[in-house]
């Protein structure tokens, strides 16, 4: 059997020698075969920071973005055929929809948070300008610049779609090319999902790469603009994370790694509360989905030690429910292990836990299997472990990467705490519970120890997606024995990937370096009104000047009796001189931003389309009848939409009043018209 290819250095490579040979985890015979020799990794990596890297950093969020969208598309048409493929790994329909489906959602997600979170630009800006002088001479901001490596990704067997894909989707998007290494057991599916990509030709040259096999001296080459991310086990991670180069270049790595989930039944569920049935529920999904094979799945149960034998009896009833069988066929609902070498190994873990504990509920070494030979194929049946004394270590130590699972009892809040936390860091804990304020023990106390934790009660239950799946807002990863690091989480995700910068320098260098309008530079009152620019017109530090306008008692008034707001401080003087931060009736901040609005707008049909919304909105001094105000309205940022006609625009806006001082300061957003195409260029 030919070994599968790689695709590196714009080309696809077959190996130079036979490979080692991967085995279909239902019938036991060889699919593939596994080599990356004849693989120059150094050029691999260089191709990907001499040609990838630039592609990417010439786009934009908004670019990238899109084609994530695109990529997410066109995979989306392809997903029968990756189903079908996923059944060599064991894998039912409803494994492989939880792997291909959720991958593919991590794309879009993605899409979405680049369109609607970043600009449209190749640089961001992270938080506010820091003023550094008293003058406001000398000002810093934080920006965001893409790294010029190459994010190098090695993943484990059990997701061989989304795991590549939660890793691409934030390093795209930051302007990083990957390199992605699958696990062996697996790989044929990842080869065939990289294939499709590359076919698609929506990604830009360069910025995906694949080495099917093993890394051979990858890492001997690796630089400081690089980066890693490993999914796997603690003790892999450990030999990667000390390599000689990762240490001495400091090459940024990111670790999923081992995961004792816990989930924590509260002492409300009593046996027949709808508490009571989502905590069994999720138990027995996250046992038997996958086959156990999820680094999120729950492998410790803990429950109220008066619940333990009603939990233990109800969990059987459930189990004995599951069909271990071929995962083509629909009545299926296990399939098998990744394969012989995994299920053997998940036995000797089972072996471990029985020493200190008694299977409530079957047998790893025998499984009745429908439709395949449970000899040949990687079966297991579900085995649930009664550990009645929880302070044994094998319960917090041993992970039985498999559709196992270990039912403990605990006693009180704090117990439960310190029985989480003795899985010395996990990637996600749940609680079930009806109960506000033992939820609000359980999360605070266990927090420390973990990634992620769900709280599911029953009004969460109506439409969560439950204790085992990672979300890409959200970051997953957590602390300690699961690696220490953390995957997607939305643009934390992105920024993981890129170098922050403080920059200092005066307001006018600012803006000429990030593009942005920064206080203190100059700007340009001259010309026409900003409103009567199109979107190319615009430049940061367009400015209007507008007023002065006189706030009178009767404006105050009649603002009152329109919108209802009889606050005291507007209507009653005493009462306003006795507020500590007023001298007299004072008017509404909302009357000051209305006014503000009628000196800047120019009125008449033009470019600009809608104001849709304010941002950072203080009020700052009070305004009394007599005081008249002016506004400063300054584009700040000017930011185009992709195939839209119009685009988005930021002012700075700053209200004063005579005396100087500023009244209000807040962003207005608008979307601001482009020119006709007819026009362009001219």
């Amino acid at each position: 059997m030919t070994p599968l290819r790689s695709y590196v250095s714009g080309r696809w490579h077959t190996p130079d020698d036979e490979g080692t040979p991967v085995h279909d985890a239902v019938t036991g015979e060889e699919v593939a075969r596994l080599s990356t020799a004849g693989i120059d990794f150094a050029a691999a990596l260089d191709h990907g920071r001499r040609v990838g890297g630039p592609a990417l950093r010439e786009l934009t969020f908004h670019q990238r973005a899109a084609l994530l969208k695109a990529l997410a598309s066109y995979l989306r048409e392809h997903r029968d055929e990756l189903y079908r493929l996923s059944l060599r790994t064991g894998a039912t329909l409803r494994d492989a929809g939880f792997d291909v489906d959720g991958g593919i959602g991590v794309l879009f997600s993605y899409s979405s948070k680049g369109r609607r979170e970043l600009p449209n630009d190749t640089v961001l800006i992270d938080g506010a300008v820091e003023p550094l002088s008293k003058g406001g001479s000398f000002s810093g901001v934080h920006l965001c610049t893409p790294l010029h490596g190459v994010a190098v990704q090695i993943n484990a067997f059990n997701f061989p779609v989304w795991g590549p894909l939660e890793k691409l989707a934030p390093a795209f998007l930051a302007g990083v090319p990957s390199l992605i290494k699958p696990a062996s057991q697996t790989a044929y599916l990842t080869a065939r999902l990289v294939e499709l990509i590359i076919e698609s030709g929506i990604l830009p040259e360069g910025s995906l790469q694949f080495v099917c096999g093993g890394i051979g001296d990858l890492f001997d080459h690796l630089t400081e603009q690089d980066l890693v991310a490993f999914t796997g086990s603690a003790a892999t991670a450990e030999k990667l994370r000390t390599h000689p180069v990762i240490a001495r270049r400091s090459v940024r790595f990111n670790a999923e790694a081992d995961s004792l989930n816990c989930s924590i039944l509260g002492p409300d569920a009593a046996p027949g509360s709808a508490e009571f049935d989502l905590f069994l529920d999720q138990l027995v999904t996250e046992m038997t989905i996958k086959a156990g094979q999820k680094c999120t799945a729950i492998r410790r149960a803990l429950v109220p030690a008066p619940l333990l034998d009603a939990v233990a009896q109800a969990a059987v009833d459930r189990l004995a429910k599951v069909r271990v069988g071929h995962p083509a066929d629909p009545e299926t609902t296990m399939g098998a292990l990744a394969g012989l070498d995994q299920r053997e190994e998940v036995r000797r873990a089972v072996r471990a836990l029985l020493a200190v504990g008694k299977a409530v509920y079957g047998d790893a070494d025998h499984v009745e299997v429908a439709g395949a030979d449970p000899e040949r194929g990687a079966f297991m049946s579900p085995v649930l472990i009664r550990v009645d004394d929880p302070d044994l270590p094998e319960p917090h130590e041993v992970e039985a990467f498999g559709p196992v699972s270990t039912l403990m009892p605990y006693d009180g809040v704090e117990d439960a705490v310190a029985l989480a936390a003795r899985g010395h860091g996990s990637l996600v804990g749940s609680v079930v519970t009806g109960d506000p304020a033992f939820a609000r023990a359980i999360t605070l106390g266990a927090a420390p120890w973990h990634g992620r934790l769900l709280v599911l009660d029953t009004e969460a239950a109506k439409e969560s997606t439950g204790h085992g799946s990672p979300l890409p807002p959200l970051v997953h990863g957590g602390p300690g024995r699961a690696g220490g690091g953390e995957e997607m989480g939305g643009v934390r995700g992105v920024l993981h990937h890129m170098q922050r910068t403080a920059v200092q320098g005066s307001p006018a260098m600012l803006t000429a370096v990030t593009g942005r309008w920064t206080p203190g530079a100059p700007r340009a009152a001259d010309g026409p009104h900003p409103f009567r620019k199109h979107l190319e017109e615009l430049r940061p530090g367009d400015t209007v000047v507008a007023g002065p306008r006189r706030v009178t008692l009767e404006d105050i008034e009649h603002f009152a009796e329109f919108t209802g707001d009889t606050f005291y401080a507007h209507m009653d003087e005493e009462a306003a001189r006795a507020n500590p931060f007023f001298d007299g009736r004072v008017a509404h901040g909302y009357l000051v931003v209305s006014l503000a609005a009628g000196l800047f707008v120019d009125p008449a049909p033009g470019p600009v389309l809608a104001n849709y919304g304010l941002e950072n909105l203080r009020f700052l001094t009070p305004v009394y009848p007599g005081d008249e105000l002016t506004v400063t309205l300054t584009a700040k940022h000017v930011d185009p939409r992709e195939n839209a006609p119009y685009g988005e625009v930021r002012w700075d806006a700053d209200v004063t009043k005579q005396d100087g001082s500023s009244v209000a300061k807040y962003d207005v957003l608008t979307l601001v018209a482009k020119k006709e195409p007819a026009e362009e260029g001219s």
